[in-house]
């Protein structure tokens, strides 16, 4: 017989990626009180991910990320 964290876990399993992946951060984010900091990270961090969404600014591919700020730092 199964018990009830094998079915959630069953039922969480048959989730597009994407559900899934958001289950993960609110399971995560249970486990950890947030933090006045914590809260404004993620705020910023929704803040960013909006502003791609909306085309308000370009997303640079990591490796040229990396050799910007490199290149600032030597």
């Amino acid at each position: 017989m199964s018990t009830p964290v094998e079915d959630v876990a069953a039922q969480a399993l048959s989730l597009p990626p994407e559900d899934r992946a958001k289950l993960v951060e609110r399971l995560l984010a249970s486990f950890e009180p947030k933090s006045p900091t914590q809260s404004a990270w993620l705020a910023l961090a929704k803040d960013r991910r909006d502003a791609v969404r909306a085309g308000q600014v370009n997303m640079v591919p990591g490796g040229e990320a990396l050799a910007r700020v490199r290149a600032r730092l030597t």
